[in-house]
């Protein structure tokens, strides 16, 4: 009787397990103060960041488009080619950090790039 109770609480933990690791959709996204506190650790590498999309900007002049992405920890500014996300959309996207110079360990000019967008 003790092993089949075992049994079952097992088979409840793996089920909350896969619940709980199912509803992250397998996003391993890094927090955006990660990227905003230390960018210079961030040049020129890809990250997944997740988050509420706001504040949407285009000037067609120069065609740049962007928008701010917010999560719990900070928010950034993404530029995109893409057709710009509606107001409060959740979305994970790929970026890629740029800064345009590193002095002494700071960076200058950081800028997050949106290569794809979930």
């Amino acid at each position: 009787m003790q092993e089949r109770t075992i049994q079952k609480l097992f088979a409840w933990i793996v089920l909350a397990a896969g619940i709980a690791l199912g509803g992250c959709g397998g996003i391993n996204a890094t927090p955006i103060r990660d990227v905003t506190t230390s960018p210079a650790n961030f040049d020129g590498k890809e990250v997944t960041l997740h988050g509420i999309a706001k504040d949407a900007t285009r000037i067609p002049l120069v065609n740049m488009k962007s928008y701010v992405l917010k999560d719990d920890t900070g928010e950034i500014m993404v530029l995109t080619e893409g057709d710009l996300p509606k107001a409060n959309e959740k979305l994970t996207v790929k970026v890629k950090v740029a800064n345009l110079a590193i002095i002494n360990g700071e960076s200058l000019g950081t800028t997050v790039t949106e290569i794809s967008r979930r």
